[in-house]
């Protein structure tokens, strides 16, 4: 894995945060290198289902943001990724606090990518884990048409 320049790292932190999805899920990356990725967020009624307890489409997103980014940072430029495939394993539910997810990435072939996260609460207790499948594409949401 590649060594990044950490003023890049805090270009593509700013780009990533202004999501207006990352936004609405009051979601936060903060910590980005060659083949990691690592977010919060603090649980609030928005996350919850009808139950009380947090939605398993907050666990999906914050896997599919950390498995993202962890592949992300080690493309070419002109490279970009989409998403080809996303399994979750919801293991434990919350109703408040902060969750973390953690992704690292596994492999990285010429057109398919493989990664994986975990979402614990602050606690260290693993709340969800999963996996996902990114598809290189040339030209497509690469990092040129995230900055304009």
């Amino acid at each position: 894995m590649k060594t990044m320049n950490p003023e890049h790292i805090k270009v593509i932190l700013d780009i990533i945060n202004q999501s207006p999805y990352l936004k609405l899920l009051s979601v936060k990356v903060y910590e980005l290198h060659s083949g990691y990725c690592k977010a919060e967020v603090d649980l609030g009624k928005k996350h919850l289902n009808s139950f009380g307890g947090a939605h398993g489409g907050v666990y999906a997103s914050l896997i599919d943001t950390a498995t993202f980014w962890a592949v992300y940072c080690d493309l070419r430029e002109n490279l970009g990724l989409t998403t080809i495939d996303l399994k979750v394993d919801n293991l434990a539910t919350v109703k408040e606090g902060k969750l973390v997810v953690e992704g690292k990435q596994i492999k990285v072939g010429r057109s398919i990518c493989l990664s994986e996260a975990t979402v614990k609460d602050i606690h260290g207790k693993l709340l969800a884990y999963g996996t996902s499948k990114q598809l290189i594409l040339e030209g497509i949401q690469s990092f040129s048409q995230a900055a304009s």
